[in-house]
């Protein structure tokens, strides 16, 4: 296997802040660290979760935070990076 070749997904968090109800399994369980509590409340009264500072370009889309949302609350869409073809 040639490492050189190999590249790891980037994917960017999508919150639909109305349905979060902070039970914290996003930010418990991202393998990257790209999540934490936003200061601002939902109408339900919850912090939802926010890409972290810095954060921005570490989500591996692994979609850890889709499958262990009970709100349905999060999700990652995955990023695609245009390589110019020279040709």
């Amino acid at each position: 296997m040639d490492l050189s070749l190999a590249q790891v997904p980037q994917g960017r968090v999508h919150v639909i802040a109305e349905r979060c109800k902070q039970c914290n399994f996003c930010i418990d369980y991202c393998p990257t660290d790209v999540l934490m509590y936003s200061d601002d409340i939902n109408a339900k009264g919850y912090h939802y979760p926010i890409v972290a500072a810095g954060k921005e370009t570490a989500c591996i889309h692994c979609r850890f935070c889709d499958l262990i949302c009970p709100e349905l609350a999060i999700y990652t869409t995955e990023v695609t990076t245009e390589t110019s073809g020279g040709d």
